[in-house]
Parts: structure tokens; sequence; C-alpha cells
């Protein structure tokens, strides 16, 4: 069985929800239609002529980027233009593009957390903060002896996690009282008379962001016809979430072994350097893409150096006498994303039984030769 296009983005935006994409991005559905089912598909950085042909020879109707391939209000599509060219083959040859780009850079597990990981960066946190999660508490009623069960369905399904800890709940025992009135299929007690049922009240924590599959949890594993439970808001923020990321190195490294690590795990031949080779790096910084501008926050985070894309000269500069060394592998250092991907898409789809295949691109859509 194949999956719907909306039952992969539905994947895709667990992994980098909408709503952490910065407002002025480009996100989402940008051609095409979900209303089908995916037979392959094709993660790519970029999408350019090259990487629509290796779409059409893999067969694939779903290509997911990371980079929007309609960024400013078009006026009008050209099929004689390059932009319009390629806007009439992917619908031509009926292949959607889904895009996922500051979403997937601030979420966590995603774009920098990939990059800190690949650079031996630990328990990396945010450069810059982006985006503080909303709460609500969670309070639910529950006979005993499905008490584990549902406990067990919400904390699986997200809730319960303060800072560094999963699962927390509170539990009390006690008794609710209730009549089941006449059309009621009650599964404690009988209709027409006052029933005393021994509970238990547990108390958790939900982000907003996952409030409405956290509640269909417990509803599906509350034996209940109607399930007694509340919502409240809290004032508590949970995580902050945010551009880049900055951490401790496991062991210090002089800035030219931390290069070498650069290339091996961004997986680039060349970088530009700015900084002396033998200075030791104990703390770094990464930030997919463009990045220079953060270099202040980065030092605010007592890194001491931070890799990111396109440093322009007098940043570069300004950096250098603030302090902070600098290594800037490219803007397509992101290619991280295209392997990393796929693998998170092929093991939802197989969990769930769909025959649906995802590939990552192999076009090197890096616009730059270095000689």
């Amino acid at each position: 069985m194949l999956a719907k296009g909306q039952t992969v983005i539905q994947y895709m935006e667990q992994l980098a929800p909408k709503h952490l994409a910065y407002d002025w991005d480009k996100i989402g559905l940008q051609l095409g239609t979900l209303q089908k089912e995916i037979s392959n598909v094709l993660v790519a950085l970029d999408v350019n002529d090259e990487v629509v042909e290796e779409a059409i020879s893999l067969n694939c109707n779903l290509i997911i980027a990371h980079h929007a391939i309609i960024f400013r209000p078009l006026e009008g599509i050209q099929t004689d233009t390059p932009a319009g060219k390629l806007y009439e083959k992917l619908i031509k040859n009926d292949i959607a593009v889904y895009i996922s780009h500051t979403n997937l850079d601030v979420t966590e597990g995603g774009m920098n957390d990939w990059m800190a990981e690949a650079l031996g960066i630990e328990n990396g946190t945010p450069i810059k903060d982006a985006h503080t999660e909303q709460l609500s508490k969670l309070v639910v009623f529950v006979p005993k002896d499905h008490h584990q069960k549902v406990l067990d369905a919400v904390m699986n399904a997200g809730a319960g996690r303060v800072g560094n800890y999963s699962h927390c709940s509170f539990n009390i025992e006690g008794y609710g009282t209730f009549i089941p009135q006449e059309g009621t299929n009650p599964y404690i007690g009988e209709q027409g008379k006052m029933e005393r049922a021994d509970e238990i009240r547990i108390e958790t924590i939900v982000p907003l962001s996952i409030r409405n599959k956290v509640v269909q949890a417990m509803l599906k594993a509350h034996p209940y016809e109607e399930v007694a439970y509340d919502l409240y808001s809290m004032d508590l923020k949970g995580r902050s979430l945010g551009l880049g990321r900055v951490g401790k190195l496991k062991e210090p490294v002089t800035l030219g072994e931390f290069v070498d690590r650069v290339k091996t795990g961004l997986n680039v031949d060349k970088v530009r350097v700015v900084g002396d080779l033998n200075r030791p790096i104990r703390k770094a910084a990464v930030i997919g893409g463009s990045g220079a501008k953060y270099f202040k926050n980065a030092i605010f985070r007592g890194a001491d150096v931070l890799v990111t894309g396109d440093i322009d000269y007098h940043t570069a500069q300004d950096a250098f006498l603030a302090g902070i060394t600098l290594i800037d592998p490219g803007h397509n250092a992101e290619k991280i994303m295209k392997e990393k991907v796929r693998e998170w898409m092929l093991v939802k789809l197989v969990d769930d039984k769909y025959e649906t295949s995802v590939y990552a691109s192999q076009v090197n859509t890096e616009p730059f030769q270095f000689l």
C-alpha cells in the first residue's frame, strides 16, 4: 500500500513542525497536489533541472526540499524562462514540491543538531532563541484498572517532559461519582444509579504543539464513554528552540584539527578559515546556511569557533577582532539533511507498513567551484 501525500507530509511535520518556521519563510506545499498516492519521494537540498530529471528517473512524484523554489511573489509564469521551464516540467510530470526550511533548522533533531553531531559538539543548545514552547496542564481521571494504560498512552504521545526529564506526572488516588443516564453504556455502574468509582487523577504537562495528539491518545486508551479531563493554560514556558547549536567538544583540539573534522563531518573538500590554526578549541558553534551575523551570539555563549556559510569580508574582520575564529564550509554543507530526512521518513513509512520509497538526491547543487 502506498502512502497518501498528506500522510507523508504529516511525518515530515512531526520532524519539523510548520509553526517553528520564521514568519518571513516560504515553507509547505509550493507546487502540485498532495491528494494522491506517493510512489517515491526524493529528498533534496535545492530543486533545479538536474534534480527534477533525477526525480523523473526514479519515478518520484514528491520532492521534499530545504530551499524554496518560490520565494518572492510571482507576477506570472513564463515557460521560456529558467524558472518557468522548471515549474512546467514539475507540473507535466505530476511532481509536487514541499519545502521545510527554517522549521527544519530550529526543530530538535533537525538540521543544526545533525551538523552539531557531525562536528562532535555535545549537548548543543541554540545560539539564538527563536521559539519558546507554550505549555498546558492536562488533568484526567482514570479508573484504577486503566491507570497505567492511560498514563503510558499520554507519555508515549510526548507529554510529561520537564527539562531533560521525560514521563513526568503526578498521580493522586480518590473517587469519582456519577449517575449513568438513559442511553448510556457505562464501563462502571448501572443506568439511573449513583456510582462511586475508585479513580486516579493524573496530572502532566503538555506542549501546545502536540496537545491534540496527546488528548487523542488519552481518549483512545481511556475506557469511559465520557472522559472527565481538564486542560489549563500555564504561564510557565517550555523549551526554547532556536537557530544553531553551541556546546563543548569531548576533548580540546586545535583550530587546524577542527577544520579537518569539519571537512570530514560535513563532506566538503575545502573551507575558508579565520583565525590562528594553533588556537585551542574547547567549545564550538554551528549554524546551517548563512549564520555569520550571529557571531556575537556565539561569543556570548562562550564559543571559540563558529562554523557557518556565506561569511562576508567585513563580518570576518569584525569577528576576528572580537576574538572568535570562523570556519566557512559553504551554504551547501546543509546537504547533510538529504540522507537524514530520508532515514526519518523511511522509518515512519516502514513502521506503518507503507510501500512508498524515499531517496536522497545524489545531485550536487553547489554553485561554486573551488580551484
